[in-house]
C-alpha cells in the first residue's frame, strides 16, 4: 500500500484568521508549544484569533531550546489535556512538537514565525542531543494537519533565518535529482523530484529581493514567493519522496560539521551550513557550471563557500567526513562516497573561490 498525506496552507498576514475555520474539527483544546522569541511574536495573535470559536488554550509551554528527547518527555505532561497542539516558531521547535504528536496520537498544527527550513510542512522530524549534535531521524508519514504562515510575523523576523532558509531550500533540489540519478522513481517520488525545481529557480531570482524586503519589513510578491518557497515547495517535495532522496550530501556534510564546538558557539544556522554542503556536493559531483553558479549566489547574499565561513578547518575535516558518513544521508546515491572524496571535495572548493 502506498500513501501520501499533505497538509492545508494558508498565507497572508491575516493567516491566523483561518483557524477558526479548520481547528474546531479536531477538537477543542489546544497547547501552544514554541520558542521564546516565537511565542513573544505570535501567541497573543493566536489567543485573538480563537476567540470565541470555541477552542481552549489549555496553556503556553516552552519547548525547552533543543529538539531533543529530554525535551519531549519534559513537555509529555503539558499536553495531555490537549486535543491537539500547535507548534510555533522555528525547525527545532515545530520539529519537537512533530514528534511529541506523532508519539502520543495528536493532530498537530504548525505556525512558522521565521521562513528558515522547511519542518513546519513536513513529517520528518530531526532530533538532536542536548549539546545540538545529531541524534536520530524521526519517521513518519503524517504531516502536519495545517500550517499557517503570517507573512507580517516572518517579514518582522531577523532576516539571517530567511537567508539561511534560502540554502537548506535549494539542497532539496540537487539532493533529490543526484540521489535518484540511477533509480526509475516510483510515480510520488517523479512529482516531487519534478517540482523540486521550485526549491532553487526562485531563490536565484527573488533571493537578494527577499532579503531586501525582510530587512525594511516589508511585505512583498518577492518575498511572499520564497517564504513558500523555502515551507511549502520543500515539505511538499519532502512529503512527496522517498527518505533516501529527501536528503543528501550536503545535509550529511551539515550534520558532520555539527559535532564541532565552534558551529554551535558561532550560532551557524541548519540552512547556513548546508548551503555549503551544496557546494562540496557540486564539486564532488564535478557540476563546475552549477557550483560556480551557486558560488556567486551565495556570495551576493553572504551564504558561505569556504571552511573559514563556517569556522572550520582542514584539519577538522576527518572528524566531520567520519561524522557525515555515519547517518542515513547517502546511503542512496550514484556512486560510492568515502570520507577522502567529500575532503577532496571540500579541499578543491577551497581553490575555487572567486
Amino acid at each position: 500500500m502506498q500513501k501520501a498525506l499533505f497538509p492545508g496552507y494558508t498565507v497572508g498576514p491575516d493567516a491566523y484568521e483561518d483557524i477558526v475555520n479548520i481547528c474546531p474539527a479536531y477538537g477543542k483544546r489546544a497547547a501552544i508549544i514554541g520558542g521564546k522569541n516565537a511565542l513573544a511574536a505570535a501567541e497573543d495573535k493566536i489567543r485573538q484569533a480563537v476567540e470565541g470559536s470555541g477552542i481552549e488554550i489549555i496553556g503556553t509551554f516552552w519547548y525547552g531550546g533543543e529538539a531533543s528527547r529530554e525535551n519531549m518527555d519534559m513537555l509529555r505532561p503539558q499536553v495531555a489535556e490537549a486535543d491537539m497542539i500547535f507548534a510555533v516558531g522555528g525547525g527545532k521547535a515545530i520539529d519537537t512538537c512533530k514528534v511529541l504528536s506523532h508519539e502520543t496520537n495528536r493532530p498537530f498544527f504548525t505556525f512558522p514565525t521565521i521562513a528558515s527550513t522547511c519542518a513546519a510542512c513536513t513529517s520528518l522530524g530531526i532530533v538532536y542531543h542536548p549539546d545540538g549534535s545529531l541524534r536520530e531521524y524521526s519517521f513518519s508519514k503524517i504531516p502536519p494537519n495545517h500550517i499557517f504562515i503570517n507573512t507580517e510575523i516572518i517579514a518582522n523576523a531577523p532576516v539571517r533565518y530567511l537567508w539561511a532558509g534560502m540554502g537548506d531550500t535549494m539542497a532539496k533540489h540537487y539532493e533529490c535529482t543526484i540521489s535518484s540519478r540511477n533509480d526509475i522513481p516510483a510515480h510520488s517520488d517523479a512529482m516531487g523530484i519534478a517540482l523540486s525545481s521550485m526549491c532553487a529557480e526562485p531563490i536565484v531570482r527573488w533571493g537578494w529581493q527577499a532579503m531586501e524586503d525582510c530587512r525594511r519589513h516589508r511585505i512583498t510578491p518577492e518575498l511572499t514567493e520564497i517564504i513558500e518557497a523555502i515551507i511549502i515547495s520543500t515539505g511538499f517535495v519532502s512529503n512527496f519522496v522517498q527518505v533516501d532522496y529527501t536528503t543528501g550530501m550536503a545535509h550529511a556534510m551539515y550534520n558532520g560539521f555539527t559535532i564541532l564546538p565552534s558551529t554551535e558557539e558561532n550560532h551557524h544556522l541548519h540552512g547556513e551550513v548546508v548551503s555549503y554542503g551544496i557546494l562540496v556536493m557540486l564539486t564532488a559531483d564535478k557540476q563546475y557550471e552549477e557550483r560556480d553558479r551557486l558560488l556567486r549566489f551565495n556570495k551576493s547574499i553572504g551564504l558561505p563557500t569556504c571552511l573559514a565561513d563556517i569556522h572550520a578547518r582542514p584539519e577538522d575535516l576527518p572528524a566531520v567526513t567520519e561524522k557525515a558518513l555515519a547517518g542515513i544521508d547517502v546511503r542512496v546515491w550514484p556512486y560510492p562516497v568515502t570520507q577522502q572524496m567529500l575532503i577532496d571535495a571540500v579541499m578543491e572548493l577551497e581553490q575555487a573561490q572567486p
